[in-house]
């Protein structure tokens, strides 16, 4: 088993809008990608957009440059 690490995510209300985020981090060259929510929380459609927690910064500015929706923002041990 992969030890525990200090993690950030991104919750979105519906799968449209974790796809939209998927690709506005990949043009980006924003390190991530979806996972199922963990069993910690709750969200809407089910996926997160998970990140190391060093670049929580960069994916606040993307989310504000792009307008991208999403549900809430977490930081989790996972």
């Amino acid at each position: 088993m992969r030890p525990k690490e200090l993690c950030f995510l991104v919750a979105f209300h519906t799968t449209t809008e974790a796809l939209a985020l998927e690709e506005a981090a990949r043009s980006a060259d924003v390190p991530g990608r979806l996972i199922p929510i963990p069993t910690q929380i709750t969200a809407g459609c089910g996926l997160a957009w998970r990140m190391p927690i060093g670049q929580k910064e960069k994916m606040k500015s993307l989310l504000t440059k792009c307008d991208l929706k999403y549900e809430n923002i977490y930081e989790l041990m996972i």
